[in-house]
């Protein structure tokens, strides 16, 4: 496992189009996946501790981030060849214990990826609902650690502040994780 620190958020960089298969069966677009006011692109897997670490509360705040007008949705871009346990199967079974309430899609191609410039995962994109970027920073101090409920809900109080001002806070902690799992050509 290498630790890899994300960079600084480019406020107001526009949000990437894409067309994902989800574990829906279902092909998904960056408009598909907008909210009223805003989205969230997360960029998780299924082996991370790190991911591992938050799921239960990324649920949770997934699905209040959805009231407030803001979507989510999660990409999964490793190479699943060296990494079986990020297989398409494994992404649809993770989806289901843990009750996803937003698309879980499969970057094959990790183009996607790259067009973001994600590097690790978790990695965390919040854009107001003009898809421009107002956010790139961590959930919260978890890191690998069992989730704990007494610590400030980073993320979600940034897409908040998203939701009701349309920009992202000045003030943002890069996002740490496990590096995304690359391809070997």
């Amino acid at each position: 496992m290498v630790l890899i620190t994300t960079p600084v958020c480019e406020f107001n960089r526009a949000a990437i189009d894409f067309k994902l298969v989800g574990v829906d069966g279902k092909t998904w677009t960056l408009q598909e996946c907008m909210g009223s006011q805003g989205l969230l692109v997360m960029f998780i897997c299924n082996h991370c501790p790190y991911v591992k670490a938050i799921r239960t509360n990324l649920v949770r705040d997934t699905n209040a981030l959805q009231k407030l007008g803001i979507n989510s949705v999660a990409i999964m871009s490793n190479d699943t060849k060296d990494y079986p346990e990020d297989s398409f199967d494994n992404m649809r079974a993770i989806a289901e214990e843990y009750h996803f309430g937003f698309p879980y899609l499969l970057d094959e191609t990790q183009e996607i990826a790259k067009a973001y410039g994600a590097i690790c995962t978790p990695d965390f994109f919040g854009y107001n609902k003009a898809f421009e970027l107002q956010y790139r920073g961590r959930f919260d101090a978890t890191g690998v650690q069992a989730q704990q409920s007494n610590l400030p809900r980073e993320l979600f109080d940034a897409m908040k502040q998203i939701a009701r001002t349309g920009k992202g806070p000045e003030q943002q902690i890069a996002s740490i994780g496990c590096s995304i799992k690359w391809k070997q050509d």
